[in-house]
């Protein structure tokens, strides 16, 4: 059963580099107004629009081929693409383009970066252009991190869920039953002991790479996860010291590997993780991952849901980037244009697939999922589950940008036994709360 959410705005917090710049440009602090669309489209107008994205070099050419298709839609509309490499690449170069007024007309972000935006006058509300992009086919939970005291300023690309990728080649091998949807943290502690117990040839039961999990983990304990809708901590020590835990009792009883494999793998690309390398039977991962962790397992890999120990499934399905149009626009109308073209048109979809997420709009989702690879159709099979038992999370605020990074650290220093799960936990407590007291 899907738990509905307060229908309040999330708290929207605005970056310093962000509001800084848009201070210097004159727009900060609501300033000057956003353009407002309903001007018209004029298709005889000479248009040029910039769009900027972040990605690598099979994401460009899908964008310039999609792109290509628009202008022959729209002789008169010509795109000038932007690509760079990381996100922080393109946030950054945002923050310097908003000070000087060369802002993109349409640009990506993730996280929180569409509140942070919106709430600092630098996108455009997509009322003003709802004629030339319609949004009401987008369910509301995709919407609410890219929502502002009730306004939008973002749609998402599409969305993925975090799973338990199993490996049933090396269950088979250890002699351990494949689990279901019904399991429990202690099912999932059992079965990784297992594994490692007997499947051998240095094979382990669990790979933790990431520590996104804890955020569904606190959600079935929570009313809503780590995060409430102010954007305040909503998860005390006592749920994150359960978490940390059952990581130690793993290692002491050989689901997890040595300590110093685990920070060995933090951060190495999926296909080289011990799960893609055919080096452990599960790990957690986002669905849109799959086909990056199967690689080298030699093994069709299952999705499922994490465990629970509650009855509340604690997953959500995340809008993994959104389009966004700069309050500085020209032309707004043709801005919106071009998005409602890279998110709710067929054509473009029949290249872009699954390379953002899967899509939210219904429309779009029916033209993509014939057209998948059997990793990307098991993903959109399983957000399809999400959307039928998960919760909706808050959205991420600003200052959570470092919940990974500070997972990870403490786990360490609890896992070297530099420190206890019991002053880990309120550790982590009071970094956290203090990083979004500061944004």
């Amino acid at each position: 059963m899907t738990r509905s959410a307060r229908p309040i705005a999330a708290r929207a917090a605005a970056g310093t580099l962000l509001v800084t710049a848009l201070a210097l440009a004159g727009c900060a602090g609501g300033a000057d107004p956003a353009p407002e669309g309903g001007g018209g489209f004029d298709p005889e107008e000479e248009i040029e629009l910039q769009i900027a994205w972040w990605g690598n070099d099979e994401r460009s050419a899908i964008m310039a081929e999609a792109i290509d298709l628009f202008e022959a839609e729209y002789p008169n509309i010509t795109v000038v693409e932007q690509p760079v490499g990381a996100p922080d690449d393109l946030f950054n170069r945002l923050a310097t383009d908003f000070a000087s007024g060369t802002a993109p007309d349409v640009f990506a972000l993730g996280g929180a970066k569409p509140q942070e935006y919106g709430a600092a006058g630098a996108l455009l509300d997509l009322s003003t252009v709802s004629e030339q992009l319609p949004t009401d086919a987008y369910p509301e939970f995709t919407l609410s991190s890219a929502m502002v005291d009730d306004t939008l300023y973002g749609l998402p690309t599409g969305g993925n869920a975090i799973g338990v990728l199993i490996n049933p080649t090396i269950f088979e091998a250890a002699g351990v039953e494949l689990p279901d949807a019904s399991w429990t943290w202690e099912d999932f502690t059992e079965t990784a002991n297992e594994i490692s117990a007997n499947a051998g040839d240095g094979i382990v039961g669990l790979d933790l790479r990431v520590q996104d999990v804890l955020g569904t983990y606190a959600a079935q304990y929570t009313e809503t996860g780590i995060y409430d809708w102010d954007g305040e901590l909503s998860v005390d020590a006592d749920v994150i010291q359960q978490w940390y835990e059952m990581e130690q009792e793993l290692v002491e009883a050989g689901g997890l590997p040595d300590p110093s494999v685990i920070v060995e793998h933090w951060n190495v690309t999926p296909d080289l993780s011990l799960f893609g390398t055919g080096k452990a039977g599960m790990t957690f991962a986002y669905s849109n991952q799959i086909g990056a962790y199967q690689g080298g397992t030699g093994a069709e890999v299952q999705l499922l849901t994490p465990p629970s120990s509650t009855g509340v499934s604690g997953v959500a399905v995340l809008p993994s980037q959104f389009w966004a149009i700069a309050s500085e626009s020209k032309h707004p109308e043709a801005a919106a244009l071009l998005v409602d073209w890279l998110l709710n048109q067929p054509e473009p979809a029949e290249l872009i697939l699954a390379n953002r997420g899967l899509p939210f709009n219904p429309d779009t989702l029916a033209v993509v999922e014939p057209l998948l690879a059997p990793a990307d159709a098991l993903s959109a099979e399983y957000v399809g589950t999400i959307l039928e038992v998960g919760v909706e999370a808050p959205p991420q605020p600003a200052g959570g940008a470092m919940l990974n990074e500070l997972s990870q650290r403490i786990e360490s220093d609890i896992l070297f036994g530099n420190t206890s799960p019991e002053d880990g936990a309120r550790q982590w407590v009071e970094e956290l709360s203090a990083a979004l007291a500061n944004d």
